[in-house]
Parts: C-alpha cells; sequence; structure tokens
C-alpha cells in the first residue's frame, strides 16, 4: 500500500509526524558565510541545490571541487548532503504532509544543530531559530509546531553520542533523582536502549566499585525504571522488530509516537514529489507491531503525541 494511503488507514484518527525537519533561512545564511566546517556551498557540479558539508574527512573533496581552475574540478563530485527544497521550502514540508496525510508535524532543526556555534552567540542563533520556526507555525496555525532549539554548547563527540550511552552517563550521574519531573523524547526508538537495557543494569550491579560507593541499593530506581518513568519513544525504526521491543522496554504503546525523519530518506528512483518509501516502512511497522486499526494504532500514530506534547487541535 503507498505511503498516502497507509499512513491514513493505521490511524484514522490524528496522523502526527514527531520526527521532521528544517533548515530555517537565517540558520542557511550563517553556514554559507563559514569559511570552517561545517559550511554550506554552491557548486557549479551540483547546480540543482547547495550542499551542506559536515564532515572533516570531506575538506579534501571540498577544496577539490572549489578549485576551478583545476581541470578535474568540473568532474570532481561535490562533497556534503544537498539541501533540496524538503529542507528549507515550508511549502514543499506542507506538500509532504499531504502527500502522506499527516494531519500535524512538530518540526525540529536538523544536524549540526548549534553544536559549532560559539557559546557566546548560541543563545542569539536559538532565538533566531526559533523565531523563524514560530513563524512557519503560524502560518499554518494547527498544522504545524515545533520544538525550541536550545543554545547546548557542548563537545561535538558528547552530543554525537549514541543515544544509549547519552542515557546511561545521564543515569550514573543521577540526573534523572535530581530532576524527577525529566521527561526526554528519544529518536529512533531509543537507539539501542530497548536492547540492552537488561545489560547495562547487569553492568551495574556487578560493578563493584559502584556497589561499595552504595550507587546500586536495592532501593535505587533501576534502568528499566527511566526508561518506563522518564523516557518516551519515536517509532522511526522502519521494521516491527525493533518497534515491538520499544514498546516492550518503555512499558507499553503509549510511549511511543510515529515519525518520518524527514527529509532524510527520499525516494533514490521515485519522484521525491510522490511517496516516500521511509515512510511507508514506519507506518507499515505500526500496523503489523500493535494490529492495523487498533487503538494502539491510532495511539502511536498520533493520540500519543496530541496528549503528551499537549498539541491544541
Amino acid at each position: 500500500m503507498a505511503a498516502s494511503s497507509r499512513a491514513a488507514a493505521a490511524a484514522p484518527t490524528t496522523v502526527v509526524d514527531i520526527h521532521t525537519h528544517m533548515y530555517p533561512p537565517q540558520y542557511i545564511k550563517m553556514l554559507e558565510a563559514r569559511d570552517t566546517i561545517p559550511l554550506v556551498r554552491h557548486f557549479p557540479q551540483s547546480p540543482s541545490a547547495p550542499r551542506l558539508v559536515l564532515l572533516e574527512s570531506e575538506i579534501p573533496a571540498l577544496q577539490k571541487a572549489l578549485h576551478h581552475d583545476d581541470d578535474d574540478a568540473a568532474a570532481a563530485k561535490p562533497p556534503g548532503r544537498p539541501l533540496t527544497s524538503h529542507f528549507v521550502s515550508l511549502d514543499q514540508k506542507m506538500h509532504f504532509m499531504d502527500t502522506h496525510r499527516i494531519d500535524i508535524s512538530v518540526i525540529s532543526l536538523a544536524n549540526p544543530w548549534l553544536d559549532f556555534v560559539d557559546a557566546a552567540q548560541s543563545g542569539d542563533v536559538a532565538r533566531s531559530v526559533n523565531a523563524e520556526f514560530d513563524d512557519m507555525c503560524r502560518r499554518h496555525h494547527g498544522r504545524l509546531f515545533f520544538f525550541g532549539t536550545l543554545p547546548l554548547t557542548a563537545p561535538l563527540d558528547t552530543i554525537r553520542g549514541a543515544t544509549t550511552v547519552a542515557v546511561a552517563r545521564m543515569y550514573l550521574a543521577g540526573v534523572f533523582d535530581r530532576v524527577p519531573r525529566l521527561r526526554m523524547l528519544l529518536a529512533h526508538s531509543g537507539g539501542t536502549l530497548p536492547f540492552l537495557a537488561g545489560r547495562i543494569e547487569s553492568c551495574l550491579v556487578h560493578d563493584a566499585q559502584l556497589v561499595r560507593d552504595g550507587k546500586v541499593s536495592p532501593r535505587r530506581r533501576t534502568v528499566w525504571d527511566v526508561l518506563r518513568e522518564h523516557v518516551y519513544l519515536d517509532a522511526v525504526i522502519y521494521s516491527d522488530v525493533g518497534l515491538k521491543a520499544a514498546i516492550h522496554a518503555s512499558g507499553g504503546a503509549d510511549r511511543l509516537m510515529f515519525g518520518t525523519d524527514h527529509p532524510f530518506f527520499p525516494p533514490v528512483t521515485a519522484d521525491e514529489q510522490g511517496a516516500w518509501e521511509s515512510v511507508t516502512l514506519n507506518a507499515d511497522a505500526v500496523a503489523r507491531a500493535v494490529g492495523e486499526g487498533s487503538d494502539d494504532a491510532a495511539a502511536i500514530m498520533g493520540l500519543n503525541a496530541v496528549r503528551v506534547l499537549n498539541l491544541k487541535v
């Protein structure tokens, strides 16, 4: 079944996409003005869209592609990710939603976020991003919401580390004890966390130093407690096998929320203006995991997001 019909069939009520990205105009201009990674550049070899260059390993290809006097420059493959209209156009976002019968999208900034921004400037940049997202949402009131961008200046290896490692570090640091009302929405169904929570718990109770320090007392909250009380998961996992594990580990279907990860994973051979297979995979996974047309399917596809995020629809 096509993605547009599958999403509607899987959720007869409201379909909410809580994992969908955009780059606002001023953010793109900031990246265009940069001379170091990350940056945005226009290449004559790729005239249809500018490209976002993120990796240090891409610098040699970047330098080669920009050397227009070099005989090999015209044939050089430009580095980076093409910033198609799906990344930057609000009209394109709405078209994508309409094509896949998505009622509401909660947009957020995509990588590299604000990791590269100097701490002295990150607050102003965050306010700019949020102001532009707010304007987009005002123009499509009731259909668009956004997750605020925070000026978290941190080492790249910390922010980009595995979700599982990040949550484990927060647990060991006592974050969930000090902030008992903290609630988190983890991308990609929590990464490996649903599969490794038991192993992490075993490592804790068998760590002699932690036992001596009194950090694994019988009264402590376990990793499983944190997963089921502090954590919500998106359903961007493309398989019912992983989704079932996420549902079981988090304590129930009421902890999962549908997402597309648009505009990542576009069609390779099909028209990008049509249905995307990546959306089909995620919607199909929900239907297979909890039953097409079931109450749990309706919850994951939209009602959970409406409830948890207090969306006014």
